[in-house]
């Protein structure tokens, strides 16, 4: 129903009238991991909240604020009051409601009581069809909410809808009052304008102070002047970047220019650059509400330690971004973020100096320790490690590996014994000091102390490429040895968790087992290894001990990757009918996958590929019908030329003859889009086939010769891919 002409210049008016609004809360420090989510969806779901309610309008801008102390949103173009909307109301069908006189009836008047409305609205009440009944409609136009009343809403809901970590209860002012929320909360702010809207949220009732810096804020309190205010305020009188974003980069130019000044004090024009890591760079702008970058340095002599064991224990416990020189390798300097900028910044760096002195000790000393023993002596001590309580122990899980990383190594034409002893010393590090400390360096310690045993170069490298890949766009293993080991490990424990009834439901891997046969998959495609899959997954099965997996754990788990790579071959951009095309023939050459669809690709874009592909499917259906009438097997007929009796049979006979061998030639170099070319050749004596030629003849030698032509058609058009899957 349209407004009256009144009704809408009354709420034009009223949604003319608007103003920016921000929203802040001040809370205990905040999870920094967590923080940029928190403060997104704060902003996202009070805005959207808003706009639901016809408070902001789609035209709003809204700018999200996180902080380890707030978590705010500005939001411009936003009503006082929701414009009043009109509602047409389902009541019941006139029969109904209505009497044998046209009088209301009692159930009717009820309705309308529910309503607020009366027995006076009876006259207004509009009839029309509702299916086939005749109903009562009642119109009446809904007051639109009030900026207090519909922010008040929004506030509660975006609480409610917050993706908090781990809730905390806490006791109110009153000391009566328990509340749940991810911080104990202790101020808001909302203004409207320079107004403050009387909302509350928490035990907290909303004003227009905050609170700035810990330590740098140059006022005890920030008294907001009015919403647009908000960020200047906060960055001038509190000593607060409450943008995450603004901080974040703030943070990353801070960094760069700091390593530039250190290259300058050594007269390097380029040398020396912080390590590159997003997530670190995120939890270092959920730490700092003003961040201050300060050089630190340490004692030389650490460097002997590996870099990696360095730069992790830097990171993952200090939150330092070490600095590396030109070649990537780690220098005695790092960067430190600071939450304050002190005249005298010695004491700073001297206390972050001596913090991290201990942690690099620490790494040390394991490092010293562990070299003392060489990982061939750890092994046998893995029979005591339970790997899982149905798959036995990790010296069981090895042999395993070792047996299966030697199959796969001989059929690569690699060392066998080198594959088998990487395998043999692949989780032995697993007992070491500094992998017991940090588990993130699994692999990485054992490359490092299998060198130092002796080991040759190519087994330590395997050692460590073998966890490879780890997640989406990581490195994968190089060489054959390291793919050898890097398989094995994935395909047991792929197999072995599948086949104990631990496969992924929904969302839920906890054993990785997504990511295991992705890796897979990459190694055989990108290196890639002429390696079928369901060889290796057969393979793997075999190595467990008899009965210990589900009896149809191979096919499960081929069926399981498969649909693994659909998910990985559609991200890099192929069409789905490409792709069943192809792995319909494919028969587990997963290194031949890629190249394939390309050439599918490539077909699909000439002007004749439809028709061919629908002439290919029109095939298949005509053979699929004279197997079952006739009860032939037609695999491997041949066709008689002499029963080629149309001149429309012998052209398309002859016309395959001249093609074979070119399309055969294109198949064994891999040139697969050349090979598809050549069946546009084809075209016209198809076409011509099909107008001229009764395939399904009552002469049953005829009809099998016939037959046979068609098969022979469908192997030299299906040799890439069965392309009767492009038919629409």
């Amino acid at each position: 129903m349209l407004f009256s002409q009144e009704l809408c210049n009354r709420e034009h008016l009223k949604m003319a009238n608007k103003n920016s609004l921000i929203v802040e809360m001040f809370v205990e420090e905040l999870p920094p991991k967590s923080l940029k989510k928190l403060g997104d969806s704060f902003a996202d779901v009070l805005s959207a909240n808003l706009k639901t309610q016809g408070l902001a309008s789609s035209d709003m801008a809204v700018t999200a604020y996180a902080s380890p102390r707030r978590l705010a949103v500005h939001v411009t173009s936003v009503a006082a009051q929701a414009a009043d909307k009109s509602v047409s109301q389902k009541l019941m069908p006139v029969a109904v409601g209505l009497d044998a006189n046209g009088q209301a009836t009692p159930a009717l008047l009820k309705k309308l009581a529910n309503l607020g409305a009366d027995a006076s609205a009876v006259p207004q009440l509009k009839r029309a069809m509702d299916g086939k009944a005749e109903a009562l409609f009642y119109d009446s136009v809904v007051k639109g909410a009030t900026l207090a009343e519909g922010l008040q809403k929004a506030l509660d809901e975006t609480l409610d809808k917050l993706p908090i970590p781990r809730v905390m209860n806490y006791q109110l002012a009153d000391g009566c009052s328990t509340v749940q929320f991810v911080r104990p909360a202790h101020g808001l702010v909302v203004l409207y304008g320079s107004d403050v809207v009387p909302v509350s949220v928490l035990g907290l009732k909303a004003g227009n102070t905050t609170q700035g810096h810990r330590f740098e804020a140059s006022v005890p309190q920030v008294v907001m002047k009015d919403a647009d205010s908000y960020e200047a305020q906060m960055e001038n009188e509190g000593a607060v970047i409450p943008s995450f974003e603004k901080r974040r980069a703030e943070i990353a130019r801070q960094l760069a220019a700091a390593a530039a000044k250190e290259n300058a004090s050594t007269g390097l024009s380029t040398g020396l650059k912080p390590i590159e890591d997003d997530a670190l760079l995120d939890e270092v702008t959920a730490l700092v509400e003003r961040p201050n970058v300060l050089v630190g340095q340490f004692e030389a002599e650490f460097l002997e330690v590996p870099q990696e064991c360095l730069i992790l224990t830097m990171k993952a416990n200090q939150k330092y971004f070490p600095l590396l020189d030109v070649g990537g390798k780690l220098t005695n300097k790092f960067l430190i973020v600071s939450n304050i900028t002190p005249k005298d910044a010695s004491l700073v760096i001297g206390g972050n100096e001596r913090v991290v002195r201990p942690r690099l000790a620490d790494a040390k000393f394991f490092y010293d320790q562990d070299r003392k023993q060489t990982l061939e002596s750890r092994v046998e001590k893995l029979g005591n490690v339970v790997y899982h309580n149905k798959l036995g122990t990790q010296l069981q899980r090895v042999e395993r590996i070792e047996t299966l990383s030697g199959t796969i190594a001989r059929l690569l034409s690699a060392d066998k014994a080198n594959a088998e002893l990487a395998a043999r010393l692949s989780k032995a590090d697993l007992l070491t000091d500094m992998v017991g400390e940090f588990p993130e360096l699994q692999g990485i310690m054992g490359r490092y102390y299998a060198l130092h045993d002796g080991e040759d170069k190519v087994v330590a490298d395997a050692i460590e490429a073998h966890y490879h890949p780890r997640f989406a766009g990581d490195t994968l293993p190089q060489g054959p040895i390291a793919c050898a080991v890097a398989l094995a490990d994935k395909l047991d424990t792929l197999l072995g968790i599948y086949g104990i009834g631990q496969a992924p439901t929904g969302e839920k891997d906890p054993f990785g087992l997504r990511r295991h046969a992705l890796g897979i998959l990459r190694i055989l495609i990108e290196t890639p290894l002429d390696l079928p899959l369901h060889a290796l997954i057969k393979t793997a099965a075999g190595n467990f001990p008899a009965g210990m997996l589900s009896a149809t754990v191979a096919g499960d788990v081929e069926v399981f990757m498969l649909d693994r790579l659909r998910g990985y071959l559609r991200e890099r951009d192929f069409e789905p009918s490409h792709i069943e095309a192809v792995l319909h023939i494919l028969d587990g050459r997963m290194h031949e996958v890629l190249p394939r669809l390309q050439g599918v690709r490539a077909f699909a874009a000439l002007e004749v590929a439809k028709d061919l592909a629908a002439a290919n499917k029109r095939v298949q259906n005509i053979m699929r019908k004279n197997c079952e009438e006739l009860g032939a097997d037609l695999t491997g007929a041949s066709v008689k030329p002499a029963l080629l009796k149309e001149a429309a049979e012998r052209d398309l006979h002859q016309a395959m003859l001249d093609i074979t061998p070119f399309a055969k030639g294109y198949l064994d170099h891999g040139d697969y889009a050349q090979n598809l070319k050549t069946l546009t050749t084809l075209k016209p004596f198809i076409d011509d086939f099909f107008e001229k030629v009764m395939v399904m003849c009552e002469d049953k030698e005829l009809r099998l010769n016939r037959a046979a032509l068609l098969q022979q058609l469908g192997k030299l058009m299906n040799q890439v891919a069965d392309i009767s899957k492009l038919a629409a």
